[in-house]
């Protein structure tokens, strides 16, 4: 299964260690499914895990988001965006997101905002909560 997940999937992650969106971090680096995110979408990952109100909520240090992220490239399948569909969707900030999975030929995009991704469908990409993400790589294990 192919998946990216939208940044507030990390943020979720990085601030709690009991729900679906740590899971779906872990199982990527466990290469239980293929992870797609391309330079833009990393730079994305970084500039907003690394604001002050999501390391004081979670406890991290700006080296320990760099770790993660060096992991996450490590593990992950760079996507070259080859196309750039913009404007497709209505928050700017969302377009690296749908760009990488469509480049990237996505199965899925996993987010917590469904509804910003309407248009991901007409791409053949199934827009997914985290926890929907969670069951369906535990039924294809």
């Amino acid at each position: 299964m192919r998946i990216v997940l939208d940044t507030s999937v990390f943020v979720a992650a990085l601030r709690s260690n009991s729900g679906a969106s740590n899971r779906l971090v872990q199982e990527a680096l466990h290469g239980r499914y293929t992870l797609l995110v391309s330079v833009p979408l990393l730079l994305e990952y970084e500039a907003v895990l690394s604001r002050e109100e999501h390391l004081a909520a979670s406890g991290v240090t700006p080296d320990d988001v760099g770790v993660l992220l060096d992991a996450i490239a490590s593990v992950a399948e760079q996507v070259r965006l080859s196309f750039l569909w913009r404007p497709t969707l209505r928050d700017e900030d969302d377009e690296v997101v749908l760009e990488t999975a469509i480049n990237g030929r996505a199965d899925r995009l996993v987010t917590f905002n469904v509804k910003d991704f309407d248009a991901a469908p007409r791409f053949g990409v199934a827009v997914v909560t985290p926890g929907e993400a969670l069951r369906s790589i535990e039924r294809k294990q």
